[in-house]
């Protein structure tokens, strides 16, 4: 008698094979939009200390936390999320250094957020390139006046505590009308009226280190340069996004000046245009004065 043969059966493994692919792809890419989602949009902050003989002992761990290159970008409504993140860093001063809006458009996000930074601690305001850019800069300086933000076109103020005094000071982006003061006639404007003091310069373009430093400012603050958009390791950033070069200098952190004083470059907190981060959250630094003996 003739044995059966047993009978074949369908392999499945093909078609789990296939499912176990497309799931694994399913999960990589939920995890690269969340990861880019993040990049352009959980606030990162740090804390950086600039030492100096030269600070008036009280000023001695004064707080500034900047901010910059916000480019019209909300974090939450009215900007709430950022509002609260600058309140926990428990500023003395706030800076504001430039490129607040880079389109008439945005307009509506400028009072939440001034009004909310001038209720947490006394702000300062200087024009960035892109205010200029799109012909709103006189709208905008009047705009955050009216909020009660300190507008500094070039021009400087004394800052004083227990009899001692420094200068804040802020300068317009050079975007702005050709004629105007350059940081080296402020600096000059400065130390003729108070001798030498210890001089805190709010400004908005990084590139212009050797200024700052000729004018022998002693801390200057700064942004524009979005870090180099993409942060990659053994690199200062890999893009400058404003002159569209490779491997830009000078776009995040702290930097020693020929003159003694010292860069200080935000990595901002938005985007220009169609510019991304990579490797390159937003970034609000708070920086801490200190005065060495």
């Amino acid at each position: 008698m003739q044995e059966a043969l047993p009978m074949r059966t369908r392999s499945h493994r093909p078609r789990h094979r296939g499912l176990r692919i497309l799931l694994i792809l399913l999960v990589l890419t939920v995890a690269g939009c969340w990861f880019f989602y993040d990049q352009q949009n959980r606030i990162q902050t740090d804390e950086l200390t600039i030492s100096s003989p030269r600070l008036p002992a009280a000023f001695d761990g004064l707080r500034i936390v900047q901010v910059s290159d916000l480019h019209g970008k909300e974090f939450g409504a009215g900007n709430a999320a950022l509002l609260e993140k600058v309140a926990q860093l428990k500023p003395d001063i706030i800076a504001v250094t430039g490129d607040i809006i880079d389109d008439s458009e945005q307009f509506s996000i400028i009072e939440p957020v001034a009004r909310g930074l001038a209720a947490i601690a006394p702000t300062y305001y200087v024009t960035g390139n892109h205010e200029w850019a799109i012909r709103e800069a006189y709208t905008v300086k009047s705009a955050l006046r009216e909020c009660g933000v300190t507008v500094l076109s070039n021009q400087w103020l004394p800052l004083e505590r227990d009899g001692q005094t420094m200068v804040l000071a802020g300068i317009d982006d050079p975007n702005g009308p050709y004629d105007q003061m350059t940081p080296t006639e402020l600096a000059e404007e400065i130390r003729q009226a108070l001798g030498d003091p210890y001089i805190l310069l709010l400004a908005h373009r990084n590139e212009y280190y050797g200024v700052y430093s000729d004018g022998g400012f002693d801390v200057t603050l700064c942004g524009h340069v979005h870090g180099g958009i993409i942060r990659l390791p053994f690199t200062d950033g890999l893009i400058d996004n404003t002159r569209r070069r490779f491997f830009p200098s000078y776009t995040a952190g702290l930097y020693p000046l020929e003159s003694g004083g010292t860069l200080m470059v935000s990595r901002g907190l938005g985007n220009g245009g169609m510019a991304f981060r990579l490797f390159n959250r937003p970034h609000l630094p708070v920086i801490v004065l200190r005065s060495e003996e």
